[in-house]
């Protein structure tokens, strides 16, 4: 399950959100609050988290059910259960963007175009209903079918080929990336950290970033913890998931930032910097970097999509009795309506990641952090972690911090 809930993790959040979250904030300054919003608040969450999938061996809803059989905590899990749903289906225009990328590589869409026209061309495909609704549909439909294969030859397996096949990739991109012409004021943005940058906004979105990457608070891990081995250790199993995670956000940001500064472009650029800009950097160096570049985002892409999936399926099988393939495709029914909606109404799309984000991922991390630190029993927990300073981490200041940043976030 390590590999799983690594795949979990490395998503989009690492190579499309990660680079350009640096470049909004400063660069290496942000990295370094990144890591450490990582180490002191998003890993103990990940830990309680996974604390209750372990103990409980029951989905997200069950697990609820399990600790407070009187109902108290029903409602946590369907908080849970439409985080994920939510996310998923926003996620997966994204997705589609991917998808429609790779192709568009494939065929040399990009070779001899300037930025402007790249940009047009996103442009573009936004405003394509057939497109764009049909790109998130097939990554969507992906997605499903992955899922459909159940936990072992379907998640598991494409999580222990897909993870060392995308690390290649994104190795092979950061190294032609970083002898571009100019480059080295890319990687110098990523190493010399320039404090004076950072402020509460950037120190609250290094901590969004981190429940964003690890996928915290919407129930993925604590699914995936319900069916980890006996030998499968919490501590093990989150230091080496944050570890990949973290890595992965490093690569894609030496991938990325360098080829930034050697095109001359802001890298505060935002959300659409790999598919307005990146395209056309890459395809200057010929028709298969751009090509390896979007298989590496589909990839990750569905890496963090199965996952959010399997919360919602989980949930159908184990509480509804249901099969995996049905439950699969019933949510890929109703999560290409949501999806549809985000691809066609920018609005929409906007209204779900800030609800998601802000809202839901923040309260169910909150709520599972005091479940595990004040409401388990504290022999429970202990026989999980093993460790008395991270117990005091979930219960004391992974509560504070995550609503420190949510109402820094609201604000």
């Amino acid at each position: 399950m390590i590999m799983a809930m690594a795949g979990s993790a490395v998503g989009l959040g690492n190579i499309w959100r990660f680079p350009y979250m640096v470049g909004e904030h400063g660069g290496a300054a942000f990295i370094i609050i990144y890591i450490i919003c990582c180490l002191l608040v998003s890993l103990p969450v990940f830990f309680a988290e996974a604390t209750i999938g372990k103990a409980t061996r029951k989905d997200t809803f069950g697990a609820m059910e399990a600790i407070a059989p009187d109902g108290r905590f029903k409602n946590v899990g369907y908080i849970a259960i439409v985080s994920s749903f939510i996310i998923l289906s926003f996620y997966s225009v994204v997705g589609g963007w991917s998808f429609d990328y790779l192709l568009r590589s494939c065929a040399g869409g990009f070779s001899g175009k300037s930025i402007t026209e790249a940009r047009e061309v996103f442009a573009g495909m936004g405003s394509s209903v057939l497109e764009n609704v049909g790109c998130m549909l097939v990554f969507l439909g992906l997605t499903a079918g992955i899922v459909a294969g159940g936990v072992e030859k379907g998640i598991g397996l494409f999580s222990k080929i897909s993870m060392p096949v995308l690390l290649v990739m994104m190795i092979v991109i950061a190294s032609v990336s970083l002898t571009l012409p100019g480059s080295k004021e890319g990687v110098a943005y990523l190493v010399r950290p320039d404090f004076s940058k950072l402020n509460g906004a950037a120190i609250a979105a290094a901590l969004g970033q981190s429940f964003f990457s690890l996928s915290l608070g919407v129930g993925t891990i604590l699914t995936y913890s319900s069916y980890m081995h006996e030998d499968e250790g919490i501590i093990a199993a989150g230091s080496w998931t944050a570890f990949f995670d973290t890595c992965f956000a490093l690569i894609a940001g030496f991938a990325i930032m360098p080829a930034v500064f050697a095109a001359g472009i802001e890298p505060s650029a935002g959300p659409s910097l790999v598919f307005e800009t990146l395209p056309v950097i890459f395809s200057r160096m010929g028709v298969v970097l751009p090509v390896v570049f979007f298989l590496a985002i589909l990839i990750a892409a569905l890496s963090s999509s199965i996952s959010l999936l399997e919360v919602v399926v989980a949930w159908l099988v184990e509480q509804k009795h249901t099969t995996r393939p049905r439950a699969a495709l019933l949510v890929f029914v109703f999560a290409a309506v949501l999806g549809t909606a985000c691809a066609l109404v920018p609005k929409v799309f906007n209204t779900c990641d800030f609800i998601s984000s802000n809202v839901l991922m923040m309260a169910g991390a909150l709520i599972f952090s005091m479940i595990v630190g004040w409401i388990m029993p504290r022999e429970t927990v202990l026989q999980h972690i093993r460790s008395r300073f991270i117990y005091g981490l979930i219960r004391y200041a992974a509560p504070v911090m995550i609503v420190a940043i949510a109402v820094t976030n609201l604000l």
